[in-house]
């Protein structure tokens, strides 16, 4: 199992570098940022300074989106970043909820992800594409070797489908194991029925993680407050799911939409998080459910259960009173528990 760190890119640019680092440093592969140009400083400018300042570390977006940067541009800016560190970027996509919607706008449709992840990995790896009306176009620069992997963002049954059978990974932003079950297997029976091996997607957990001493009540209160907000966060994906397809259970399980009946406002200066006002809706079984909280052991536990349901790749959602701590604990228990 592969290991990421996520983080807000908020000033100072330097200490996300220097988080990444020591990521690297204690067995992390990835780095992730948040892409959401009004609340957070502009990702793909850190990521340079996180490529030149790492060795191995694959980074990318978790996630873009296709409505705030022209298709070519992002193409353009994940090929130059190949070239220039060899081939270490993934393109993490979705619809933009904050990104989209704090700029006024409404989330990007699946449609629209669809045709702008076949550009974007097109042109990131060498390839012609069509920008529309005719308009092919082609990066002249482009490296022999060039390659992007497009990875996608997915709760509701077309997005999960749609994942399966066009995207190169699948990213389910909660660790909860009936629903990572639940949607691992949407996307990869979405990808057998497109002919495609379902081994060729790549299934990445995101969630926050925060390791106590112990398992004692109060360090448990503590750490879920500290992740209360993460529950919602995913609360604005599961409403625009519950408009779409109801709360019945029919389309959309009940594990994933029940927690959000008590849920009202949502204001995005406080997005993602901890002390997040808007979140105390989210009842502690969710925090625990979509969260890894408590001792190592408990992670340990956890995440080897995630790895038998398919799940290549966790990564640590690290915005809490404790970045370094956990960095440093995955690195020294949690990460070598899961070599292999």
């Amino acid at each position: 199992m592969d290991f990421g760190l996520v983080l807000q890119t908020d000033p100072p640019a330097s200490r996300v570098v220097d988080l990444m680092q020591r990521a690297e440093r204690n067995g992390f592969t990835h780095g992730w940022t948040f892409d959401s140009a009004v609340l957070w400083q502009e990702p793909f400018v850190i990521h340079s300074r996180i490529l030149a300042n790492t060795t191995t570390l694959t980074v990318g977006p978790m996630v873009t989106n296709p409505g705030t940067r022209t298709w070519e541009v992002t193409a353009s800016t994940f090929a130059t970043l190949n070239d220039m560190y060899g081939n270490r970027t993934v393109c993490g996509i979705g619809r933009g909820d904050s990104a989209m919607r704090v700029a006024g706008r409404a989330p990007n449709t699946l449609a629209r992800i669809s045709d702008a992840m076949k550009v974007i990995r097109t042109l990131a790896s060498g390839g012609e594409a069509d920008l529309g009306g005719g308009t092919v176009v082609r990066f002249p620069w482009i490296g022999p070797d060039a390659r992007l992997p497009v990875w996608m963002a997915a709760y509701g049954p077309k997005a999960l489908r749609m994942t399966g059978e066009e995207a190169d990974g699948f990213i389910l932003q909660l660790a909860d194991l009936y629903l990572t079950e639940y949607m691992v297997k949407a996307v990869k029976d979405a990808a057998v029925a497109a002919g495609r091996d379902p081994a060729e997607v790549t299934v990445c957990v995101a969630a926050p993680a925060y390791v106590t001493a112990d398992d004692s009540p109060e360090a448990l209160a503590h750490a879920r407050e500290q992740c209360r907000w993460f529950g919602g966060m995913v609360g604005n994906h599961v409403a625009d799911l519950v408009s779409k397809y109801g709360a019945d259970g029919s389309v959309v399980p009940h594990e994933l939409t029940d927690y959000i009946k008590s849920r009202q406002v949502y204001d995005y200066s406080h997005h993602g998080r901890s002390g997040n006002p808007d979140t105390q809706f989210v009842p502690d079984e969710i925090v625990d459910r979509f969260c890894l909280i408590g001792p190592a052991e408990k992670h340990i536990e956890k995440l080897k259960a995630l790895r038998a349901l398919g799940v290549d790749q966790f990564a640590v959602y690290d915005m809490h009173d404790a970045q370094e701590a956990v960095i440093d604990a995955y690195g020294e228990r949690i990460i070598p528990a899961l070599a292999g």
